[in-house]
């Protein structure tokens, strides 16, 4: 039988087979707006945050299950696919939109004077904080939380990500999310590698604990204690729409970074810029 001679209602049922199937196709084809190659070597190796150590909190139960059946009940998994690279700039902020991120904290000497400029001008950014340090300063994380920042996880010990078994990510990862769920009341949504140093496993077990990967446009290397002036100018040449400038709260003495923001912050709002943050529900 021809395909035209197909009785009615079996030709109705085809070319709703049919539509199905590309609908499915553009659901998979628009799933992944990240299309910013990953950084090989991301943070330049330093004394970020010191050697590692232990965590000091106690093992919770998320944390030793595995993995296999799905993500631990209080996470939801991030969104399908699970990524290959990070997310380096947020074009779709909007066209004056930038974001600026802060690694390593919190730390008492530095976080409050940062948070303080924020506040001073209305503006929110990103703190990717250490578990081993928010353990030691809830206080300042809570800070944080109360004025609308958000909080990502930069794992508990700031170790070398590819380095680890997956079990050592799981740990390193799901220890300092803990972490920030008892505190706050809600796990983070966002990760950054170390270093910037990525790998699949890190990239699954993120997004296993419902973590998206973000990761800079702008470093403004500030962990090498460059000057004011010089991180200074180099944010202000890096600035442009969509561009996520990578900073320190602590890892060293940050007082250079804590300075530099109080001349870039105003400079970058009086050239039209809104500092903002992405959102994920």
């Amino acid at each position: 039988m021809k395909h035209d001679q197909l009785p009615a209602e079996r030709r109705t049922l085809l070319r709703l087979a049919l539509a199905l199937g590309a609908a499915s196709a553009v659901r998979v084809i628009a799933a992944d707006p990240a299309g910013t190659p990953a950084r090989p070597g991301g943070e330049p190796l330093g004394p970020a945050a010191g050697p590692p150590s232990q965590a000091r909190t106690g093992p919770t139960a998320y944390r030793l299950r595995p993995m296999t059946g799905g993500a631990p009940p209080r996470f939801r998994p991030a969104a399908p696919p699970v990524r290959t690279r990070p997310f380096e700039e947020m074009p779709e902020l909007g066209a004056d939109a930038m974001v600026l991120s802060f690694d390593d904290g919190p730390d008492p000497r530095y976080t409050p004077d940062i948070l303080a400029t924020l506040r001073r001008y209305g503006v929110r950014a990103m703190f990717f904080v250490c578990g081993e340090m928010a353990a030691d300063n809830q206080d300042l994380l809570r800070e944080m939380a109360d004025d609308g920042h958000v909080i990502g996880n930069h794992s508990w010990s700031h170790p070398l990500i590819p380095e680890l078994s997956r079990s050592g990510i799981r740990d390193e990862l799901g220890s300092t999310s803990g972490l920030i769920e008892k505190t706050l009341g809600s796990p983070p949504l966002w990760y950054r590698a170390p270093y910037g140093a990525w790998n699949r496993n890190s990239f699954e077990i993120g997004a296993e604990m419902g973590m998206e990967p973000m990761a800079w446009t702008v470093d403004t290397l500030d962990w090498t204690a460059p000057g004011a002036d010089t991180i200074v100018r180099r944010v202000e040449r890096g600035a442009a729409p969509g561009v996520v400038v990578l900073s320190h709260d602590a890892g060293g003495n940050r007082s250079q970074s804590v300075a530099a923001l109080r001349r870039y912050l105003p400079a970058l709002i009086a050239d039209g810029y809104r500092l903002t943050v992405p959102h994920r529900s």
